[in-house]
C-alpha cells in the first residue's frame, strides 16, 4: 500500500501582496497533484493548512476543487485534516473543507475522527490552540485507543512538536500515543523525517517558499510532498520535489564592490524563467541610500517581481546609536501613547508584544499572540449557527459569477453537524 502526504499548501496567499506570488501557490499544488496521479497512490493525506485564510477567495476555492476533482476522476481518496489557518480562532469555528464532503472529501473531524480504507487506521483531529491542550491529548489518546486493533495506523494532525518547533509548539513529543505506524504531521513548514517508537513521523513542510527564513531550508531539503509505502513490516518514505516558480535570492554586497556585483546581478537576473524575488543587503561603507536606492531600481526591478533592499551602512549604525540615546523616540512609549485613550492595559501589552515579534520577523509567534488575546475576548461569546456566515452569498460562487455549470461545481448544503465541536472546545 503506498499514499501520498502533503500539507501546508496556504492556497489563496498573496505574499508581499502580489497577484504573481498566489499564483505561484496555485501552481505549485497543480503541479503536487498532476505528480500524485502518475505515481498512482491508493489514497492522499493533507495534514491542514490547505488554505491561507479560513474564509478562501473563490479563486482559492476553485483552485483546490478543479484540482481534487482530478485527483477523485483518478480513483485517488483524500483524507484531511484543518490546519490553524483554516480554521477562525472562536468557538464551533468550521472550516472551509466542509465545502467538498459531498464532492467526496474525507474531511477528519470531531464528529469523524478516524476512516478505514481496507484495513489502514487513518485518525487524525484538527488543529488546537496551547488553550486546548488537554483537549487534544485527551483526543489522541481515544484514537490510540480507537487504532488498536487495525492491522495498519495512521495519525494525522497539523501541530507544533516541541522537538521540531522548540520556540512555539503545542505538544511535547511524550505526548503522543506511540502504536501508530505514520504520523502524517503538519504546521512545521520545513521537511522533516523522524523515527518515533517503531515509526516514521513525518512533516512534508511547505510546498512553496511561505516566508523568507524558509530558504535556508530549502536549499537542502527542497519543497514537495512524500510518497510513502507502508508493507507489514516496514515504512518507506520517498521525497518528491517541486520546482519553485520563481527564484528567491538572497545577496549580501560590499558597498567597494557595489557596481560590479549589480550588474552582475542584473546580468544574472535577465536569464531566469520568471522574475525572482530579491533579498539585498548592501553594507560596509560610508554611501547615501538614496542615491544607491536609485541604482538598484534602475538596474534590477524591471526584471525582479520584488526587491527588498536592506542598508548598513556606518552612518546608519551611528545614526542608530544616537536613536539609542532618545528615548523620546522609544517605539514602546510611542506607542504606548497613542493607544492610551483605549484605557486597557491588555491592548497596549498586545500591541507591544506584536511590536517587538513582528520587528523581528517572528509572524507566528505573532500569529499566536493575536489568536490568544482574540481567544480569551471573544472565546466565550455565544454562537449560533448563523454567525457561521457560510452563506452561498458570502462565498460568491454563484455560476453567472465564474460560468460554472452544474457539473463544473456541485453546490450543497452545508449540515453543521459534519463538524461539530464539542462545548469544552
Amino acid at each position: 500500500m503506498k499514499f501520498a502526504h502533503l500539507a501546508d499548501t496556504h492556497l489563496g496567499y498573496r505574499q508581499y501582496g502580489l497577484i504573481e506570488r498566489e499564483e505561484d501557490f496555485y501552481h505549485v499544488f497543480e503541479d503536487i497533484v498532476d505528480k500524485i496521479i502518475v505515481e498512482s497512490p491508493d489514497f492522499v493525506i493533507h495534514s491542514g493548512d490547505l488554505f491561507e485564510f479560513s474564509k478562501p477567495s473563490p479563486n482559492a476555492l476553485l483552485v483546490f476543487q478543479e484540482q481534487f476533482l482530478k485527483l477523485k476522476d483518478n480513483g485517488i481518496p483524500v483524507y484531511a485534516i484543518a490546519g490553524n489557518h483554516d480554521i477562525l480562532m472562536r468557538k464551533n469555528a468550521i472550516p472551509p473543507q466542509v465545502l467538498y464532503k459531498k464532492l467526496g472529501l474525507n474531511l477528519i473531524s470531531p464528529k469523524k475522527p478516524y476512516y478505514i480504507y481496507d484495513d489502514v487506521f487513518i485518525g487524525g483531529t484538527p488543529y488546537h490552540s496551547k488553550l486546548q491542550v488537554d483537549s487534544l491529548k485527551n483526543r489522541l489518546n481515544e484514537l490510540s485507543k480507537e487504532a488498536e486493533n487495525y492491522s495498519k495506523k495512521i495519525l494525522v494532525i497539523h501541530q507544533g512538536i516541541d522537538k521540531y518547533l522548540p520556540w512555539e509548539y503545542e505538544l511535547e513529543l511524550t505526548d503522543i500515543p506511540k502504536n501508530f505506524d505514520y504520523y502524517g504531521c503538519g504546521h512545521v513548514h520545513t521537511r522533516v523525517i523522524d523515527d518515533f517508537a517503531g515509526a516514521k513521523l513525518v512533516y512534508p513542510g511547505s510546498t512553496e517558499i511561505w516566508k523568507s527564513s524558509e530558504l535556508k531550508d530549502f536549499v537542502t531539503k527542497k519543497k514537495g510532498f512524500y510518497m510513502v509505502e507502508m508493507t507489514n513490516d516496514h515504512v518507506k518514505v520517498e521525497p518528491h520535489n517541486i520546482d519553485p516558480q520563481r527564484e528567491f535570492i538572497i545577496q549580501k554586497i560590499q558597498y567597494p564592490n557595489f557596481d560590479s556585483e549589480i550588474q552582475n546581478l542584473k546580468s544574472y537576473i535577465s536569464k531566469l524563467k520568471n522574475k525572482p524575488i530579491v533579498n539585498l543587503t548592501v553594507e560596509s561603507g560610508n554611501f547615501n541610500r538614496g542615491d544607491i536606492y536609485e541604482i538598484i531600481n534602475q538596474e534590477l526591478f524591471e526584471n525582479s517581481l520584488k526587491v527588498r533592499t536592506v542598508f548598513k551602512s556606518e552612518d546608519i549604525l551611528n545614526d542608530e546609536k544616537l536613536i539609542e540615546d532618545v528615548t523620546s523616540l522609544d517605539p514602546r512609549k510611542l506607542l504606548a501613547e497613542r493607544l492610551k485613550d483605549f484605557d486597557n492595559e491588555d491592548i497596549v501589552k498586545l500591541a507591544i508584544e506584536l511590536l517587538d515579534n513582528l520587528s523581528n520577523e517572528k509572524l507566528e509567534e505573532s500569529e499566536k499572540i493575536s489568536n490568544k488575546f482574540f481567544t480569551e475576548y471573544f472565546l466565550e461569546l455565544d454562537i449560533s449557527e448563523e454567525d457561521y456566515d457560510l452563506s452561498d452569498e458570502d462565498f460568491d460562487l454563484s455560476e453567472e459569477n465564474y460560468d460554472l455549470s452544474d457539473d463544473d461545481f456541485e453546490t450543497t448544503e452545508i449540515e453543521f453537524d459534519d463538524f461539530e465541536i464539542d462545548e469544552e472546545n
